[in-house]
Protein backbone atom coordinates (compact mmCIF):
# COMPACT_ATOMS: atom_id res chain seq x y z
CA UNK A 1 0.00 0.00 0.00
CA UNK A 2 1.23 3.35 -0.75
CA UNK A 3 0.39 5.94 2.20
CA UNK A 4 1.59 8.99 0.14
CA UNK A 5 -1.44 11.26 -0.56
CA UNK A 6 -1.66 14.28 -2.44
CA UNK A 7 -2.31 17.31 -0.40
CA UNK A 8 -5.65 18.25 0.83
CA UNK A 9 -7.39 21.46 -0.37
CA UNK A 10 -5.65 23.74 2.49
CA UNK A 11 -2.42 22.52 0.24
CA UNK A 12 -1.03 20.70 3.73
CA UNK A 13 0.50 17.28 3.64
CA UNK A 14 -1.47 14.76 4.70
CA UNK A 15 -0.32 12.76 8.30
CA UNK A 16 1.23 10.05 7.47
CA UNK A 17 0.29 7.58 10.82
CA UNK A 18 -3.23 9.42 10.47
CA UNK A 19 -2.93 7.88 6.97
CA UNK A 20 -1.85 4.53 7.12
CA UNK A 21 -4.05 4.01 10.37
CA UNK A 22 -7.35 4.45 8.05
CA UNK A 23 -5.48 2.15 4.98
CA UNK A 24 -5.13 -0.32 7.25
CA UNK A 25 -8.66 -0.58 8.72
CA UNK A 26 -9.64 -0.62 4.99
CA UNK A 27 -7.51 -3.28 4.35
CA UNK A 28 -9.48 -5.53 7.45
CA UNK A 29 -12.64 -4.30 6.30
CA UNK A 30 -11.60 -5.48 2.77
CA UNK A 31 -10.77 -8.85 4.20
CA UNK A 32 -12.40 -10.93 7.02
CA UNK A 33 -11.40 -13.44 9.29
CA UNK A 34 -7.70 -12.98 10.92
CA UNK A 35 -4.37 -12.62 9.70
CA UNK A 36 -0.52 -12.59 11.14
CA UNK A 37 1.90 -9.59 11.27
CA UNK A 38 3.97 -10.96 8.75
CA UNK A 39 1.04 -11.09 6.31
CA UNK A 40 -0.63 -7.77 6.89
CA UNK A 41 3.36 -6.64 6.93
CA UNK A 42 3.41 -8.25 3.52
CA UNK A 43 0.60 -6.77 2.03
CA UNK A 44 0.80 -3.43 3.38
CA UNK A 45 4.31 -2.66 3.22
CA UNK A 46 4.77 -0.88 6.32
CA UNK A 47 7.83 -1.29 8.56
CA UNK A 48 7.34 -4.02 10.59
CA UNK A 49 8.04 -2.27 13.85
CA UNK A 50 5.62 0.80 13.08
CA UNK A 51 3.03 -1.88 12.08
CA UNK A 52 3.30 -4.05 15.23
CA UNK A 53 2.84 -0.24 17.34
CA UNK A 54 -0.14 0.86 15.23
CA UNK A 55 -1.95 -2.77 15.44
CA UNK A 56 -1.33 -2.86 19.05
CA UNK A 57 -2.68 1.48 19.33
CA UNK A 58 -6.26 0.25 17.53
CA UNK A 59 -6.27 -3.25 19.50
CA UNK A 60 -6.65 -1.03 22.63
CA UNK A 61 -9.02 1.24 21.27
CA UNK A 62 -11.16 -1.70 19.97
CA UNK A 63 -11.26 -0.89 16.11
CA UNK A 64 -8.84 -3.97 15.60
CA UNK A 65 -8.92 -7.31 17.50
CA UNK A 66 -7.07 -10.32 18.13
CA UNK A 67 -7.25 -13.83 18.33
CA UNK A 68 -6.26 -16.41 21.30
CA UNK A 69 -3.10 -16.18 20.83
CA UNK A 70 -2.87 -12.27 20.67
CA UNK A 71 -0.75 -13.01 17.11
CA UNK A 72 -3.66 -12.36 14.34
CA UNK A 73 -5.63 -9.41 13.85
CA UNK A 74 -8.84 -8.49 12.21
CA UNK A 75 -11.05 -5.79 12.12
CA UNK A 76 -12.99 -4.82 15.29
CA UNK A 77 -16.43 -3.96 16.92
CA UNK A 78 -15.76 -0.05 16.91
CA UNK A 79 -15.65 -0.33 13.04
CA UNK A 80 -19.50 -2.11 13.51
CA UNK A 81 -20.48 1.33 15.33
CA UNK A 82 -18.94 3.32 12.78
CA UNK A 83 -20.81 2.07 9.74
CA UNK A 84 -24.40 1.21 11.48
CA UNK A 85 -24.05 5.31 12.81
CA UNK A 86 -23.22 6.13 9.13
CA UNK A 87 -26.88 4.00 7.77
CA UNK A 88 -28.71 5.73 10.75
CA UNK A 89 -27.80 9.09 9.90
CA UNK A 90 -28.41 9.23 5.97
CA UNK A 91 -30.89 11.04 4.86
CA UNK A 92 -31.30 8.98 2.06
CA UNK A 93 -31.50 5.59 3.63
CA UNK A 94 -34.42 6.70 6.06
CA UNK A 95 -36.02 8.65 3.35
CA UNK A 96 -36.41 5.27 1.15
CA UNK A 97 -37.86 2.77 3.83
CA UNK A 98 -41.39 3.06 2.74
CA UNK A 99 -40.13 2.94 -1.02
CA UNK A 100 -38.50 -0.25 -0.44
CA UNK A 101 -40.81 -1.74 1.54
CA UNK A 102 -43.61 -1.54 -0.94
CA UNK A 103 -41.29 -2.98 -3.83
CA UNK A 104 -40.59 -5.79 -1.52
CA UNK A 105 -44.29 -6.09 -1.16
CA UNK A 106 -45.08 -5.71 -4.49
CA UNK A 107 -42.67 -8.17 -5.82
CA UNK A 108 -42.05 -11.00 -3.19
CA UNK A 109 -38.45 -10.52 -3.72
CA UNK A 110 -34.83 -9.51 -2.61
CA UNK A 111 -34.63 -5.94 -2.98
CA UNK A 112 -31.34 -3.40 -1.87
CA UNK A 113 -30.55 0.52 -1.71
CA UNK A 114 -26.86 0.59 -2.85
CA UNK A 115 -24.53 3.54 -3.19
CA UNK A 116 -21.66 4.28 -6.27
CA UNK A 117 -18.33 4.78 -4.82
CA UNK A 118 -15.76 5.35 -7.08
CA UNK A 119 -15.90 1.90 -9.06
CA UNK A 120 -17.61 0.13 -6.58
CA UNK A 121 -21.26 -0.30 -5.05
CA UNK A 122 -22.12 -0.34 -1.57
CA UNK A 123 -25.28 -1.93 0.38
CA UNK A 124 -26.74 0.66 1.97
CA UNK A 125 -30.33 -1.42 3.27
CA UNK A 126 -32.02 -4.74 1.98
CA UNK A 127 -35.35 -6.65 1.83
CA UNK A 128 -35.26 -10.03 1.96
CA UNK A 129 -37.40 -12.28 -0.61
CA UNK A 130 -40.40 -14.02 1.18
CA UNK A 131 -39.38 -17.19 -0.57
CA UNK A 132 -36.87 -19.91 0.39
CA UNK A 133 -34.72 -19.73 -2.44
CA UNK A 134 -33.45 -16.43 -2.51
CA UNK A 135 -29.79 -14.36 -2.44
CA UNK A 136 -28.48 -13.44 0.60
CA UNK A 137 -26.58 -9.73 0.79
CA UNK A 138 -24.80 -8.14 3.54
CA UNK A 139 -25.38 -4.33 4.27
CA UNK A 140 -22.21 -2.87 3.82
CA UNK A 141 -20.76 -5.45 1.63
CA UNK A 142 -18.81 -3.91 -1.81
CA UNK A 143 -19.10 -4.99 -5.52
CA UNK A 144 -17.81 -3.52 -8.23
CA UNK A 145 -20.00 -1.49 -10.66
CA UNK A 146 -19.83 -2.75 -13.66
CA UNK A 147 -21.47 -6.34 -13.07
CA UNK A 148 -24.45 -5.75 -10.58
CA UNK A 149 -27.66 -4.24 -12.04
CA UNK A 150 -27.40 -1.15 -9.73
CA UNK A 151 -23.96 -0.28 -10.27
CA UNK A 152 -24.21 -0.31 -14.01
CA UNK A 153 -27.09 2.32 -13.48
CA UNK A 154 -25.27 4.49 -11.74
CA UNK A 155 -22.88 4.02 -14.37
CA UNK A 156 -24.67 5.10 -16.89
CA UNK A 157 -25.22 8.28 -15.46
CA UNK A 158 -21.94 9.08 -15.95
CA UNK A 159 -20.28 10.08 -19.37
CA UNK A 160 -18.63 7.77 -21.42
CA UNK A 161 -15.25 9.63 -20.81
CA UNK A 162 -15.93 9.80 -17.12
CA UNK A 163 -17.06 6.19 -16.68
CA UNK A 164 -13.51 5.21 -18.71
CA UNK A 165 -11.51 6.78 -16.13
CA UNK A 166 -13.43 4.92 -13.54
CA UNK A 167 -13.17 1.79 -15.11
CA UNK A 168 -9.84 0.25 -16.35
CA UNK A 169 -9.81 -1.03 -19.93
CA UNK A 170 -10.14 -4.93 -18.90
CA UNK A 171 -12.52 -5.69 -16.57
CA UNK A 172 -12.12 -8.75 -13.83
CA UNK A 173 -14.61 -11.20 -14.17
CA UNK A 174 -16.89 -12.38 -11.23
CA UNK A 175 -19.01 -15.15 -13.32
CA UNK A 176 -18.42 -16.45 -16.75
CA UNK A 177 -21.00 -13.99 -17.67
CA UNK A 178 -19.40 -10.68 -16.41
CA UNK A 179 -18.34 -8.27 -19.26
CA UNK A 180 -14.32 -8.12 -19.33
CA UNK A 181 -14.18 -5.45 -21.81
CA UNK A 182 -14.87 -1.90 -21.00
CA UNK A 183 -16.27 -0.91 -23.99
CA UNK A 184 -18.79 -3.60 -24.26
CA UNK A 185 -19.84 -2.39 -20.98
CA UNK A 186 -19.87 1.14 -22.31
CA UNK A 187 -21.81 0.16 -25.26
CA UNK A 188 -24.55 -1.71 -23.08
CA UNK A 189 -24.95 1.41 -21.01
CA UNK A 190 -25.71 3.66 -23.80
CA UNK A 191 -28.61 1.21 -23.69
CA UNK A 192 -29.10 1.73 -20.23
CA UNK A 193 -29.69 5.15 -20.54
CA UNK A 194 -32.23 4.95 -23.35
CA UNK A 195 -34.17 1.93 -21.46
CA UNK A 196 -34.05 3.77 -17.97
CA UNK A 197 -33.03 1.06 -15.83
CA UNK A 198 -30.34 -1.92 -16.20
CA UNK A 199 -29.97 -5.72 -15.79
CA UNK A 200 -27.52 -7.94 -14.47
CA UNK A 201 -27.41 -11.18 -16.54
CA UNK A 202 -25.69 -13.74 -13.40
CA UNK A 203 -22.88 -11.28 -13.81
CA UNK A 204 -21.68 -11.36 -10.25
CA UNK A 205 -23.83 -14.09 -9.29
CA UNK A 206 -24.68 -17.37 -11.11
CA UNK A 207 -28.48 -18.31 -11.27
CA UNK A 208 -29.34 -14.50 -10.27
CA UNK A 209 -30.68 -11.83 -12.32
CA UNK A 210 -31.21 -8.47 -10.94
CA UNK A 211 -32.99 -5.42 -12.54
CA UNK A 212 -31.53 -1.74 -11.27
CA UNK A 213 -32.67 1.40 -11.52
CA UNK A 214 -30.78 4.99 -10.22
CA UNK A 215 -32.50 7.53 -7.99
CA UNK A 216 -32.83 10.91 -9.73
CA UNK A 217 -32.33 13.03 -6.83
CA UNK A 218 -28.57 13.71 -8.00
CA UNK A 219 -26.91 14.39 -11.53
CA UNK A 220 -24.87 12.09 -11.96
CA UNK A 221 -26.78 9.48 -9.87
CA UNK A 222 -25.11 8.55 -6.44
CA UNK A 223 -28.00 5.59 -5.01
CA UNK A 224 -29.90 3.11 -7.07
CA UNK A 225 -32.31 0.35 -6.11
CA UNK A 226 -32.01 -3.08 -7.16
CA UNK A 227 -34.62 -6.02 -7.49
CA UNK A 228 -32.61 -9.73 -7.66
CA UNK A 229 -34.53 -12.65 -8.88
CA UNK A 230 -33.24 -16.49 -9.13
CA UNK A 231 -33.41 -17.18 -12.92
CA UNK A 232 -35.26 -20.20 -12.04
CA UNK A 233 -38.20 -17.80 -10.89
CA UNK A 234 -37.92 -15.67 -13.52
CA UNK A 235 -40.64 -15.84 -16.41
CA UNK A 236 -41.43 -12.74 -19.17
CA UNK A 237 -44.48 -11.86 -17.81
CA UNK A 238 -42.59 -11.49 -14.06
CA UNK A 239 -39.11 -9.44 -15.68
CA UNK A 240 -41.80 -6.91 -17.23
CA UNK A 241 -43.92 -6.77 -13.37
CA UNK A 242 -40.53 -6.10 -11.61
CA UNK A 243 -39.88 -3.70 -14.23
CA UNK A 244 -43.11 -1.80 -13.66
CA UNK A 245 -42.67 -2.04 -9.77
CA UNK A 246 -39.02 -0.37 -10.02
CA UNK A 247 -40.24 2.65 -12.43
CA UNK A 248 -43.06 3.20 -9.11
CA UNK A 249 -40.43 3.17 -6.79
CA UNK A 250 -38.30 5.55 -8.35
CA UNK A 251 -41.47 7.60 -8.82
CA UNK A 252 -41.83 6.98 -5.32
CA UNK A 253 -38.34 7.86 -4.45
CA UNK A 254 -37.78 10.62 -6.22
CA UNK A 255 -41.06 12.63 -4.33
CA UNK A 256 -39.39 11.52 -0.99
CA UNK A 257 -35.92 12.53 -1.52
CA UNK A 258 -36.99 15.83 -4.14
CA UNK A 259 -35.73 18.19 -1.27
CA UNK A 260 -31.97 16.97 -0.88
Amino acid sequence: MDSTANPGPGGGAPVKSAVRTVELLEYFAGRPGMHSLAVVQEQTGYPKSSLYMLLRTLVELGWVETDATGTRYGIGVRALLVGSSYIDGDEVVALARPALDRLAEDTGETIHLARLDGASVVYLATRQSQHSLRPFTRIGRRLPAYCTSHGKALLATHSDERIRQLLPAGLEPLTEHTHTDREQLIAELREVRAHGYAVDREENTLGLRCFGIALPYRTPARDAVSVSVPVARLTPGREEQIREALFDARDRLALATRHL
